[in-house]
């Protein structure tokens, strides 16, 4: 094989989906963008909502794997103002290609981790979402444009601030219920309480996309997998 075809072979990513939305959460929400969702996750939270995108039970057989210039073609004619590249765990694939190949088009290129593996390309926006499954890496957590802490239950804020100390840099820090928690009461007072009682940085946050259901209106999005990959938590339920 010719150093030219090994190239562009290594710069092909495994696409779990891609497709044109708006992004429903954090400093950008309501903003037209597209999304690149790739395959691979070595987290795997049990509530996940891209389950689809690590869960054996969900995975096809055969995995479309593109290069930069076909996954950016459909952005290009959009009016996106910017690229999410996320997953699964986008930061465990060398990103450096694509994320060229997006700011050469003139596009900003955003992407959302959990912090738990070295970025590899040139973002103009970082969203790190910490998870206790595999912690982040504290380089990560520092540089992060914002995060995004799942509440999980009541205690989950106090225990985020406690491991992250000093890391705690950032300018937006969203407080999100997760999904299936998203009417526990208890949940949703912690976060008001957080909000209420130290001001900035923190931030309530909501998946806004769900309830609008623009994802799905793109029909290269897939249909989600259940939350976790588990049958009886939907994201309905």
């Amino acid at each position: 094989m010719s150093n030219a075809l090994l190239q562009t072979e290594a710069r092909r990513l495994p696409v779990h989906e891609r497709f044109y939305s708006w992004q429903g959460e954090g400093c950008h929400a309501g903003r037209a963008a597209f999304f690149i969702r790739l395959y691979g996750c070595p987290v795997q939270c049990p509530w996940c909502d891209s389950a689809g995108t690590w869960h054996p039970e969900f995975i096809p057989r055969n995995i479309e794997r593109l290069p930069p210039d076909e996954l950016l073609q459909e952005a290009i004619d959009s009016a996106a103002a910017f690229v999410v590249i996320t997953g699964g765990e986008p930061a465990i694939h060398d990103l450096s290609a694509l994320t060229d190949v997006i700011r050469d088009r003139g596009l900003r290129c955003h992407i959302e981790t959990s912090g738990a593996f070295p970025l590899q390309g040139t973002f103009d926006w970082v969203t790190v979402s910490p998870k206790w499954q595999k912690l982040p890496l504290r380089e990560n957590v520092r540089c992060a444009n914002e995060l995004k802490l799942i509440v999980e239950h009541e205690t989950s804020i106090a225990d985020w601030l406690a491991w992250l100390g000093d890391d705690l840099r950032a300018d937006h820090v969203w407080l999100h219920p997760e999904w299936s928690q998203r009417q526990n009461r208890a949940v949703l007072d912690s976060i008001n309480q957080t909000i209420k009682e130290r001001g900035d940085p923190f931030r309530a946050g909501y998946q806004l996309h769900k309830l609008y259901q623009v994802d799905e209106q793109d029909p290269r999005s897939r249909p989600p997998a259940p939350l976790g990959g588990r049958i009886h938590l939907s994201r309905e339920d």
